[in-house]
């Protein structure tokens, strides 16, 4: 067997060998599910309760330990040592052999690239060689009008006039057209990124379709989403599915995710969960992160596999590392969540939407000098949402008038776009610093959280910890969320206090109730970890899974909304079906009341009542009462399944008793009178 068969082995050892310690670990005498033996926690994400530290507000993996764990925890600690340290020992001792055993091959065995035709075909390039007084490393198109890669095969090309080509004229014809095809697709990514106009981004992919005509893979993978959710580009889910199985055999995550996704919804191809799941399981371990939130949600609920806290747990932590350390200073993106059954009952009331003639008087309030409209515009501009999109420009224009006419909270919030930085607004320590004394002087919360983080982390002043704490307890005292996060950061690192898990606790439980995402996020790690709670794996992962729905993905909630409503229902319920897998409710409610309406033409009309019902389901089991109740009324009548009155009572008692509907309420009182699944009893 050769030396990296022998590694590769040994590797996969120790994955097992990991992956079935922390299954012993988490599930005693019990038998391991399969779930638990395919994806260990231990592969991409360590568990350490209190081996960790909060930086920005998250909290990440560390070495350091707290003297006051309870004995749990230390126990924990102690048979997590105990698999790093064997680990450990088994690296060194067996890997790093085979490793310079591997590398010393790699060093003999490397190639040695010889010339090709020319004057010294046959014979080996010698790098680097001399040509017109310039020393080449490598191979070269220079002095050549066919763009062919020569080398010289001595040092001095014009002494000895050696040479030969690099590569065949198959190769060459092949290695240009491939940069023709990146250079197509620069050409069509530079348009689609500077432009906001729906003509300009349609232009745009027309050279993404002759990059991808060119089988140039990224512009396949934009092209082929294009097509299968009708951005910019007609939808065409039967030329979508041959593009992502294009990119499949080329072994594109984004491509296995999609391919997926269509055996799961059954678009183009013939439903099939095994298949979906399997896709899904190779995007995932190509690193796509759509994936791993798909796996994380079918894992929770038990969609073709059996259900698995643990290994939703693996794969939605994995995402929501990610989300966390993409969250910004200023917050990022608001995300929208728009019911369309909602909107039909009471439309633009339910959306949350702001009408463009209710902007427009915001806007006019603002250049007449009314302050608060200022403030709320920039505020508006700064995150996006409500109908307003996000445009550092305008969020910093707003806030500065605000600002000069006195107002705090816009001082506050300019220091921190300045903290921050973007492409409007440079980053800059100094100014930030300035506006958030400004801002804190005046007593505002806002700018005490910002002086908080600057004596934190030494922004434009000292590092000075008991600064810092009395800035964050100023800003906690008046409910703002960051200050909240911060003071349970401090408590929960021992930073400028004692460590104390149980104030860290109470602070991220407060930020969380204002919707801080890292607050979520800290609360997750905290129960994944049993650190300063009882380790709960369900709290974990409900709480991972909020961290998840706030990636930059979410984005598409809002476009599949514009689509339905310029009435496209195809492209809409595509994209909510989509964001349905990934375990959006709101998602899931939406394709569901796209398929009740029969508003979508991509499937056949006897197909629309079961997809309706499926989805009214998986909505339902999320709390949603509107879809329990659909789901009663399903079974009532008939709609995409059989007649069945006991089913339908017992959706309409869940409704009643968990979620006090009044329509529930009225129904289960009609089925009393009539007898209809309960016994009749007309005196209820």
């Amino acid at each position: 067997m050769g030396q990296r068969a022998r590694l590769r082995l040994l590797l996969c050892l120790v994955v097992l060998w990991v992956a079935g310690l922390a299954a012993a670990d988490e599930e005693g005498n019990q038998d391991e599910s399969l779930e638990s033996k395919t994806l260990s926690a231990e592969d991409q994400v360590k568990d350490h309760s209190t081996g960790t530290r909060v930086v920005a507000g998250q909290i990440f993996l560390e070495s350091g330990k707290s003297d006051s764990q309870s004995e749990d925890e230390k126990n924990y600690h102690s048979q997590e040592e105990e698999k790093e340290n064997a680990l450990e020992e088994l690296n060194s001792l067996e890997m790093s052999n085979l490793l310079n055993k591997d590398l010393e091959e790699a060093e003999v065995q490397s190639p040695v690239l010889t010339a090709i035709g020319g004057t010294a075909d046959g014979e080996p390039c010698h790098f680097p060689f001399l040509f017109m007084e310039k020393e080449y490393p490598e191979c070269t198109a220079d002095g050549r009008e066919d763009g062919r890669l020569w080398c010289a095969t001595t040092y001095d090309y014009k002494k000895d006039q050696k040479w030969g080509f690099c590569e065949t004229e198959e190769q060459s014809n092949k290695r240009r057209q491939m940069q023709e095809a990146e250079d197509v697709y620069q050409t069509g990514m530079k348009i689609l990124n500077e432009s906001s106009k729906k003509a300009q981004k349609k232009e745009a992919y027309q050279y993404l379709l002759k990059a991808a005509d060119m089988n140039h893979t990224k512009a396949m993978e934009k092209v082929s989403y294009a097509l299968l959710f009708g951005d910019y580009l007609k939808q065409n889910i039967q030329s979508s599915k041959e593009l992502f199985e294009k990119l499949t055999e080329e072994g594109s995550p984004k491509g296995q995710m999609a391919l997926g996704f269509l055996y799961a919804s059954g678009l183009g191809v013939n439903s099939s969960q095994a298949k979906a799941l399997v896709y899904y399981t190779f995007g995932a371990l190509g690193g796509n992160l759509i994936a791993h939130m798909i796996l994380g949600y079918r894992y929770w609920v038990g969609i073709g596999v059996l259900p698995s806290c643990e290994s939703a747990l693996t794969h939605y932590r994995l995402v929501a590392n990610h989300v966390a350390s993409d969250i910004s200073l200023t917050g990022g993106t608001v995300v929208q969540r728009i019911r369309l059954a909602d909107e039909v009952e009471n439309p633009g009331m339910a959306s949350g939407m702001l009408e463009d003639d209710l902007i427009q008087y915001y806007q006019f309030l603002a250049e007449k000098g009314d302050v608060q409209a200022q403030v709320g515009l920039g505020q508006l501009h700064l995150h996006g949402g409500r109908g307003v999109e996000q445009n550092h420009q305008r969020a910093f224009e707003y806030f500065n008038q605000a600002a000069n006419a006195g107002n705090s909270h816009a001082m506050a919030f300019l220091g921190k776009m300045y903290s921050e930085g973007s492409d409007v607004v440079p980053q800059s320590n100094e100014t930030a610093l300035q506006y958030f004394k400004k801002a804190a002087d005046m007593g505002n919360p806002v700018g005490q959280s910002g002086l908080g983080m600057a004596y934190l982390y030494g922004r434009g002043v000292p590092v000075n910890y008991e600064l810092a704490l009395k800035y964050f307890q100023k800003a906690a005292e008046q409910g703002w969320v960051d200050g909240q996060l911060q003071l349970g950061s401090m408590y929960y690192n021992g930073i400028g206090v004692k460590r104390d898990y149980k104030q860290a606790l109470k602070y991220f439980n407060l930020a969380s109730q204002g919707g801080h995402i890292l607050a979520f996020y800290n609360l997750a790690q905290m129960h994944a970890t049993g650190t300063g709670v009882m380790r709960s794996c369900h709290t974990a992962v409900e709480l991972f899974k909020n961290v998840c729905e706030r990636g930059r993905w979410s984005e598409r909630l809002m476009t599949a909304y514009n689509s339905y409503k310029d009435g496209d229902s195809n492209s809409a319920v595509v994209q909510y079906l989509l964001l349905a897998e990934q375990g959006y409710e709101v998602a899931q409610s939406n394709a569901a009341f796209i398929f009740d309406q029969k508003e979508a033409s991509i499937v056949e009309e006897n197909e629309t009542y079961p997809r309706a019902l499926l989805h009214w389901n998986r909505a339902a089991s999320q709390g949603y009462t509107v879809a329990r109740i659909k789901l009663g009324d399903y079974h009532f009548y008939g709609f995409g399944t059989d007649v069945d009155y006991e089913t339908a009572f017992i959706h309409y008692r869940l409704a009643s008793e968990q979620q006090h509907s009044a329509q529930a309420m009225f129904n289960l009182g009609y089925m009393h009178e009539k007898g209809l699944g309960i016994k009749q009893n007309g005196h209820c």
